[in-house]
């Protein structure tokens, strides 16, 4: 039997390639399968590092893997079964672009990231990019699997999907921070919890919350835990998830830093705006070069530093532990190859009817199972009508996006900037588009 030709593409990031070259060679299934491992960037030098650590994770795990590397994506891709994807470039540098300008110009946007008049830019930039990827893939591999961690993730999905033949499927960690509040809140471990959610990505919302023992519904009890709650309790992670709880009936997930960019009048639940924070007088980090650090929420950050900050040393990837980073690649890796039937507790995928009332072919977040006949994404039950209202807009947004990069089309970019909730000036609106255009114009799509 051919052994699972899996290419990591961006596999020369420290983050994202040892995690998952971790993810590919753990998994039992795969290894009596065997496995071809391509570990593919377009920076030859970022790869010699990551390329022997994944020797070196074979050889501590008597892996008899394929490894090897290139900076060619037809040969990475060529007869590939999955091409995993986490592509960024320079990616601290144009997030505070991202972060700030829009601030700048007044739109109160948290994060930037995958919602907000930021999150718009951040996908032109790798749109181009992953379609690349997506139109090679049709040449090499057409029935391959693409299992995208890039961000924003939902809209670079949705590119794939409208604009190639390659099913795209997008993975991410949020809704595990979800249950990891749940669980905190409700003081039940994770594992006893039984919950399904679903929205789109970094705006999914938890359907069911059971005791999985019992079946018991646990959303009274949480509701109760809600009202007897400090109401500063873990402001950054909880402020906002509790009065979305209480106005619109669900719990939502990741956290406020996430969902809080959809929302307009998400800002006031923020304590702090230091996501990068710099002082200007000495000038802009893309203008310096000097990129702040950058801060997830003011509560996980030690601001009690020493005056002199030690100098920091770097990481040594064979002194990482040898376990499993708890993604869902892999998972559908054993499923789809090996016949390992796996539930999966978010996927994003086209909306084909799984959340009543929101767009088909939107791209949207909902648990799945996977065995070796595909991907099969649950039914949901219709969203609260405020939830899906919010969600409809963003629809829009999305829509609106990908016919820009695919015409070529400003106009169609200003168009989805004025549809964001956020922003509330036609002028500032058109300012903003002309300056990021002007800053990222190196790397963005030319737009007419």
């Amino acid at each position: 039997m051919k052994p699972v030709k899996v290419a990591l593409i961006g596999a020369g990031s420290r983050s994202f390639g040892p995690g998952t070259i971790r993810d590919v060679l753990l998994s039992k299934p795969l290894a009596e399968r065997g496995v071809e491992l391509v570990l593919m960037d377009k920076v030859a030098d970022h790869l010699g590092e990551v390329e022997q650590y994944a020797v070196h994770a074979c050889q501590q795990l008597g892996h008899a893997a394929r490894v090897w590397s290139t900076t060619d994506l037809d040969r990475a891709l060529d007869g590939a079964d999955f091409a995993v994807t986490a592509i960024e470039v320079q990616r601290f540098l144009y997030w505070t672009q991202d972060y700030h300008l829009p601030r700048h110009y007044g739109f109160k946007q948290i994060f930037g990231e995958n919602g907000g008049p930021g999150s718009l830019f951040h996908a032109l930039r790798n749109m181009g990019p992953t379609l690349h990827i997506a139109r090679t893939m049709e040449r090499r591999c057409p029935n391959a699997l693409l299992l995208n961690y890039t961000n924003p993730e939902h809209k670079l999905c949705e590119a794939v999907t409208r604009l190639t033949s390659i099913q795209a499927v997008g993975l991410c960690h949020g809704v595990f921070m979800g249950l990891r509040q749940l669980a905190q809140i409700l003081e039940v471990p994770q594992e006893e919890l039984d919950t399904a959610a679903c929205g789109i990505n970094h705006f999914t919302f938890f359907q069911r919350i059971r005791r999985r023992a019992t079946g018991e519904d646990l959303y009274p009890s949480l509701r109760q835990a809600d009202l007897e709650g400090d109401e500063l309790a873990h402001w950054h992670e909880f402020g906002l998830g509790r009065v979305l709880l209480r106005r619109f009936g669900l719990w939502p997930s990741p956290a406020t830093n996430h969902y809080g960019e959809y929302l307009r009048w998400a800002e006031e639940f923020m304590a702090s705006e230091m996501q990068y924070y710099y002082d200007p007088a000495q000038g802009h980090p893309w203008e310096t070069g000097k990129i702040p650090d950058f801060v997830y929420t003011i509560d996980r950050t030690d601001t009690n530093r020493p005056w002199r900050r030690p100098e920091a040393q770097p990481r040594v990837l064979e002194d990482l532990p040898l376990k499993a980073s708890g993604e869902l690649a892999a998972p559908i890796m054993e499923a789809l190859m090996c016949g390992e039937k796996r539930e999966l507790a978010a996927i994003n995928v086209p909306n084909r009817g799984y959340i009543p009332e929101l767009p088909d072919g939107l791209v949207v977040e909902v648990p799945a199972i996977a065995d070796e006949q595909g991907l099969h994404p649950c039914q949901m039950e219709a969203l609260p009508e405020p939830i899906a209202a919010l969600i409809r807009v963003q629809a829009s947004i999305h829509k609106l996006l990908v016919d820009a990069f695919a015409e070529r089309s400003k106009a169609k970019l200003l168009q989805a900037l004025l549809l964001d909730p956020t922003v509330d000036s036609y002028r500032r609106a058109v300012a903003l588009l002309e300056e990021m255009l002007k800053l990222q114009r190196d790397i963005l799509p030319p737009l007419e």
